[in-house]
This record gives structure tokens, sequence and C-alpha cells, in this order.
């Protein structure tokens, strides 16, 4: 399965700023606010936004989150306080309000829709206090999903990490993703673990859930943007492809625009 070819990692960098900065300044805005989990994707998102000189708020943001990811998210959020001094941070440990929703909400013999939808829950709730915290100091919500993720497999949770007010890196694929963070020095830690949502309070991987590696899908998608089907594949590459149409055929309504009803005159 072969690769994107290697972007220009300095360009990108610059091209991402500039952009950043000059749709503050037309919204008339302070700066951003980024949700920081410990995993690549909002280390680069918060060191792009960070290079702008605007106002940058990191939120951390546990709920019962396995440690490793904690540590790993208040590494990164010390190295950009150092290296950027508009750089700010807070933590809201929303534990106790997730186990509360959870008390006071009808459970469900289902229980494998039921810790999905409680690790939605946990998203949803995030993005509600990103939004708190914009309101109140005049900020954005960047996201910080990746074009796999955002326009292949619908990796993200409607109205939870994929509410937000500007996408940076939502035209980067993952592998892009990680060659910037090495650009940008982002800690080794988050360079060397496995990519995970940690929706589920656990360290399971975004692969174990998904079924493929973001390598893979990011060929998966190539392909299926080149007019490749099934049959065209056998072996591993099948499966990962078949994997990859699935979860783009049955996440179409988080990628496409809300359905109105346009009533005819």
């Amino acid at each position: 399965m072969t690769k994107k070819s290697t972007i220009e990692v300095d360009k990108v960098n610059n091209q991402i700023v500039n952009w950043l900065k000059t749709y503050a300044e037309n919204a008339k805005v302070n700066g951003f606010v980024i949700g920081i989990s410990g995993g690549v994707d909002s280390a680069v998102t918060s060191t792009l936004c960070a290079q702008t000189g605007l106002k940058v708020l990191c939120v951390e943001m546990p709920i019962h989150q396995a440690a490793c990811h904690v540590t790993r998210a208040r590494e990164h959020i010390e190295q950009l306080k150092q290296r950027f001094p508009n750089v700010i941070s807070t933590e809201a440990d929303l534990s106790n309000l997730f186990e509360t929703f959870k008390n006071v909400v009808p459970d469900d013999s289902n229980t494998a829709k039921v810790h999905l939808a409680l690790a939605n829950t946990r998203a949803r709730l995030r993005m509600t206090t990103l939004y708190y915290f914009a309101g109140i100091h005049g900020l954005l919500v960047a996201g910080t999903g990746n074009k796999v993720e955002d326009f292949g497999v619908g990796f993200y949770t409607k109205y939870g990490d994929g509410g937000v007010d500007l996408s940076p890196i939502a035209d980067l694929m993952k592998s892009e993703v990680f060659l910037l963070a090495n650009y940008l020095k982002v800690p080794e830690s988050i360079l060397n673990a496995s990519p995970t949502d940690g929706l589920f309070g656990d360290d399971r991987s975004d692969e174990d859930q998904l079924g493929a590696s973001y390598d893979e899908l990011e060929w998966a998608m190539l392909a299926n943007e080149a007019g490749k089907t099934a049959k065209d594949f056998s072996g591993r590459e099948k499966i990962v492809f078949e994997i990859y149409k699935r979860l783009n055929t049955i996440n179409q309504h988080k990628m496409m625009p809300i359905p109105v009803c346009f009533i005819t005159k």
C-alpha cells in the first residue's frame, strides 16, 4: 500500500498559520481555544495556533482519562507555554459531570449501544466546555480533525469533537500531520504513541476501533478517489478498502450539510 507524497512542511506550516491569523482578525476575536488530548492532532493544531501570536488557551478535559493521556497532554502544554508567551492553559475535570449525566439518563439493555452513546457524550461535554471558554475569552474553537477522520471514515463525534469554528488541519492526511508534528518539535512521547480518541476511559487505539491503521485508511481513501472498487484488490488490501467504504458510507450524515426540507412555493 503506497502513501501520499511528502508535503513541503515549512510552506504548509506558514500557509496554515497565516490562514488562522487572517481568519481570526476578520472575525474580530482574540485567538483560539483548543482541547488538548495528548494526541498528535491536538498538539499540531495548538502549535500552529500559537504561531499566530494571538491568544491561545489550551484546555485539558479529563473524564476518567488513562494516565498516559494526561501525562502527554501536560508535557505538550508545558512545552508550548515555554516556547510561546501567548499560550495559557486551564483544566476542567469533567469526570463528576459525566457521572451525574449517567445517573440522570435511563439505562438500556443494549450494553454496546450504551457504551458508544456514553463515549460520544464525553466528546459533547468537552465541546460544550470549549465553547464556554470561547465565549468568555472571545476565542474561536479550533478543530483537531485530519482529512482521513473528517472526510474519509467520519471518525469523530457529531456535535462533539466535530463541533468547531474552524479546522486548520482537515486537509492533511494523518501521515502529513506526523510530518508537520516532527517539524514543529512535538514531544516524542506524543509522536511515538498509538493514536486514540480517549473516549472509553481506557487505552484502546483508533486502529482497534477502526480495524485498520491510518496508513492503510489513507491508502484506501486515495484508491477510492481514483475510482477503484473492492474488485480491484485482494487479501489485506481488499479488507482495508471494504472497511474504508463501509465507514465512509455509514458516516456520510456527519460529513454532509444538515438536510433541509425546502418548501415548494
